[in-house]
Formats: structure tokens, sequence, C-alpha cells
């Protein structure tokens, strides 16, 4: 059974007054209280398992009827139709929907990599144009032969292009990741997952002097559908991603008492309610 296209039309005319009369209802019920219900969040696979995840239990050291569902995937949902809070999106500023607020949350960089194990085999690349020798590990944006662009730290104008080739090719930056550990080739990798915790000093960052441009964004953005009221929990999660992940990010990330009028306290005992849903 499906609804004909004026039922279609009249879910669509309905959709609005009907998410007003809900805003207001959900604002007079989170006007005092401990935080409850569901915030639904979606954001790339990368950032949430590497960072986003393991910094996520703080959130719930005052927040015990807080429920998190994090959706994780690189494809970019609809947040009004499949009902989602919250977003972070790595992507352009041109790229975000202009119905939507939006601040972004941090800078990020794509730097160039190797394990130390493949550099031993294989030599250092000292300019862009050794990589012609070298096995790279690619991101395939079409069925065009890859390209890298570099670009000079010391005179950004002066760019330099290559054709790479290599065993392997992916698209999804914890695969390659994982190709590089492998000692597979050098790669070019958001710095989220180039520097992730469990294996930093495994591989190593190589040409310093240059910057890989035009391969990933280069800023993480947190974007919410726009509605006159927000609740206590999009506002409060919000801020807690601002103070964790903003520029300068602190180390360790701080807990958050979501409490209004409190103040940020070291990271408690308790465990994160979160449900992940993995699109991979």
């Amino acid at each position: 059974m499906s609804l004909s296209d004026d039922g279609l039309r009249l879910v669509a005319e309905l959709n609005e007054p009907f998410g007003q009369l809900r805003d207001i209802f959900t604002g007079a019920c989170d006007e005092g209280g401990p935080l409850r219900g569901t915030l639904r969040l979606t954001a790339p696979v990368a950032f949430s398992r590497q960072q986003l995840v393991p910094a996520i239990r703080a959130v719930f050291a005052s927040a015990s009827q807080l429920h998190l569902q994090l959706e994780v995937t690189d494809r970019l949902v609809s947040l009004a139709s499949e009902g989602f809070d919250l977003a972070i999106r790595h992507c352009r500023r041109e790229a975000l929907p202009d119905t939507h607020v939006a601040w972004p949350l941090c800078h990020t960089a794509t730097l160039t990599v190797a394990s130390a194990d493949y550099i031993r085999r294989h030599g250092r690349p000292e300019t862009p144009e050794d990589l012609r020798h070298h096995q790279c590990l690619t991101y395939p944006r079409g069925p065009q032969r890859p390209q890298w662009t570099f670009a000079s730290r010391q005179s950004p104008d002066a760019r330099v292009t290559i054709n790479v080739q290599g065993p392997f090719a992916t698209n999804n930056s914890e695969s390659l990741r994982d190709a590089v550990l492998a000692g597979l080739g050098v790669a070019l990798l958001p710095d989220f997952s180039a520097r992730g915790g469990h294996w930093r000093g495994l591989v190593q960052e190589l040409l310093p002097a240059w910057q890989p441009v035009e391969v990933f964004a280069d800023r993480l953005y947190v974007i919410r559908p726009y509605t006159p009221r927000v609740s206590r929990a999009v506002e409060t999660f919000s801020r807690y991603l601002k103070a964790t992940f903003s520029e300068p990010r602190p180390a360790p990330a701080p807990s958050v008492s979501l409490k209004r009028g409190s103040r940020w306290r070291s990271p408690g005992s308790s465990c994160a309610r979160v449900t992940v849903l993995s699109a991979q």
C-alpha cells in the first residue's frame, strides 16, 4: 500500500505545521529536569570511529536518561526527512544545505604518509616527483587516471601535479589507513585518520614542505535543521562538540555537565549509552 499523489502532497503540506507543534511541545517539556530522550546524530565513518566515539563517554556522566543514536556513514543523509537532530560533515562550505544551521567544528589537513616498514624497503620520497617511482594508494574519484596535486608550503601558488599508480585503491580513508599500516605504499589521509593514537609512530609523514590539495575537505562542520526552538539536548551536545574538537583541542577531552549553569568537570566513570548504526 502506498500514498497517492494527493496524499503525498498533503503529507508535505502538513509536515511543517506539525513540526512546529512538536517543537512547541518539546520546548515546554524541556525547560527543567534532567536531559532525556533520544538524540540522533550522523557523522563520517573514519571520524566517528577514530575521534568521536572515544570522546563521547564523558557526555553521559550527568545524563543518565539521555540516549545517543549515532549513524556512522559517509552518505550525506537528509536530516529533516530521516529524522536526525545533528550531523557532522567533512565537506566544503558550498556543499552545506542553505536550509540548515551550520558552524565550523575544526580545521582538517591532508597528510602524505607511509609506514616505517615501507620506507625501509623503498626509500623516502623527497619531492612530489619522486612519487612517480613509488607504490601509491589512492582514493578513486572517477574513471580517470589518479593524480595528486601538491602546493608548496613556502609558496602556495607553486603547484605540482603528478600521475600516480599503485596496487590498491579504495573510497574509504580507514581502508587506506589499514593498507598503509600493511606496508603497501604511500597514501594521502585526513589528519584525524593519519594521527590516530593507537597506531601513532607506526607511520611517518612524508614531504613536509608540500601540502596535498583537492583531496579531502579542510573543515569539519556541525549542522542541524533550522527550527525556531532548539532542544536542550541538541544545544548542550553542540556545546560539547565545540569544546572537544574546536581549536585548540583540549587533551584529554573534557567531560561536560549537562545541567544548565554547570561547569566542565573531569571525566566520570559512566559508560556511554550509544547506539551505533554503521552503513559499512
